[in-house]
């Protein structure tokens, strides 16, 4: 069953269970899906549904911090509770430990010669994390690992 059919089903299921709160962000997940498929002009595989949810993930964290800096913890109840339902369609994501190990794999085969070599080693790294971990975080280890050398 592919991430969408899975979404579609869950749908039904929030629909006959009337979970209001699940109903809502599963409809918004669909609607950015549909939304990705008519930009690309074609259907999206499970790779782009994933990308589509980690961008939704991505802007309910944003929303929370802003949120608690705005004092407004009714409002981040609400998306937490919508990263909890989008987490849950998501792969696993990677420990800290685990990016580092793969972080220094990459560089071990690319042999970067210093931090300017940055976009060599992230253009190797994204397509094996890709949805297992924020380009935030991968961007910060690599840094972290090029500014060594």
């Amino acid at each position: 069953m592919s991430l969408q059919d899975r979404l579609r089903e869950d749908l039904k299921v929030a629909l006959k269970q009337r979970d209001t709160g699940r109903l809502s962000i599963v409809r918004v997940l669909l609607a950015e899906c549909k939304n990705a498929e008519i930009a690309k002009q074609c259907a999206l595989d499970d790779s782009g549904v994933i990308d589509v949810l980690a961008r939704e993930a991505r802007r309910r964290k944003e929303s929370i911090d802003a949120f608690r800096a705005g004092n407004r913890p009714d409002l981040v109840v609400e998306e937490e509770a919508a990263l909890g339902v989008i987490t849950g369609y998501l792969p696993e994501q990677m420990s800290r430990d685990e990016l580092v190990a793969v972080v220094r794999e990459v560089v071990a085969e690319v042999q970067p010669t210093g931090p300017g070599d940055k976009g060599r080693v992230m253009s190797q790294l994204m397509p094996k994390v890709k949805g297992k971990a924020s380009g935030k975080d991968v961007n910060d280890i690599v840094v972290e690992l090029l500014a060594g050398l």
